[in-house]
């Protein structure tokens, strides 16, 4: 990759990284499911009047949509609201890798190689050591609503591959369109009415300023970047940088929020970084080239 290159990766990751911090700052303003959804109604628009018309069919759009957007961004931005920690949430999130595995296997037929077997053994290590951790210090059950958005992340993976968008910032535009109605009436039923009044009334620039970075910066940007290295270079060559999210994560969440970083979390960090590495090495058959339709890359769907 030229170097440009490189620091435009890099950049993205760091802005998905800040991205958990933001989120938490926006939590403090708005009901997790208004939120989510205030983010994918920024996104869709006007986005989706300039991208043009889908390229895929509008199954796989609403598929992803429901499995992406109303699943695994809701169940994070619950689960970050029930207490579960900005930096831990960026790491976390990276079992995803391990997911993805285990449907495509279910799914697909695609069976991993012994190395990748080894390296979800170490992600899930990692997984078990935060979980204990944070059993210990916070809300376990907010730590296995964001396992679970992992888990629905995966899913996702899997029909965006079976979709194989020729457009990836098309399709994520597109995508965000489906989520806004179903999170809506979510939030109207769970949360209620008047509390998300009272949050919309309450509107003040950081507020709308998170909102404006999670949908355009996070979403728009970051996607469409993303895609666009990936139709320059092999999914193995631009996946790997996806591990210096959590990286940029806990660091941001440290220094902005004040979250502390313990022995044994930097331990379960260590583990799933490694772990998802491991998992994400490129088959011998796929190292050098891209990644066909019917084969998974890891890590090509970085919606955070």
């Amino acid at each position: 990759m030229r170097p440009a290159h490189v620091a435009l990766a890099v950049l993205v990751t760091a802005v998905w990284g800040v991205n958990f911090t933001v989120i938490e700052v926006g939590l403090g303003h708005f009901p997790p499911l208004l939120f989510s959804a205030l983010r994918f109604l920024v996104a869709a628009l006007p986005a989706v009047f300039l991208v043009g018309r889908p390229k895929v069919a509008w199954t796989w759009i609403v598929s992803v949509g429901l499995a992406l957007g109303v699943a695994k961004f809701g169940l994070l931005f619950v689960g970050m609201s029930a207490g579960m920690p900005a930096g831990l949430s960026s790491l976390v999130l990276q079992i995803q890798a391990v997911f993805t595995a285990v449907v495509a296997f279910a799914v697909l037929g695609e069976r991993p190689a012994r190395v990748r077997l080894l390296g979800m053994l170490v992600a899930l290590a990692g997984i078990g050591t935060a979980a204990v951790e944070e059993g210990a210090a916070g809300p376990l059950g907010a730590f296995a609503l964001v396992v679970a958005a992992a888990a629905c992340w995966g899913v996702s993976n899997v029909l965006t591959r079976r979709a194989a968008p020729p457009d990836a910032l098309n399709f994520m535009v597109w995508v965000s369109t489906v989520p806004i109605l179903p999170l809506l009436a979510l939030s109207l039923l769970v949360e209620g009415p008047s509390r998300d009044r009272e949050a919309l009334a309450a509107l003040d620039w950081q507020g709308a300023g998170t909102v404006v970075y999670v949908a355009w910066v996070t979403t728009v940007f970051g996607f469409g970047a993303w895609g666009w290295l990936l139709r320059r270079h092999p999914a193995s060559t631009v996946a790997p940088f996806s591990l210096l999210v959590p990286v940029f994560g806990m660091s941001s969440a440290a220094l902005f929020l004040g979250e502390g970083v313990t022995p044994a979390r930097w331990c379960a960090a260590a583990l799933l970084v490694g772990g998802v590495a491991l998992a994400s090495l490129p088959s011998r058959r796929g190292r050098g080239r891209g990644v066909g339709r019917g084969r998974l890359a890891p890590a090509v769907t970085p919606i955070r």
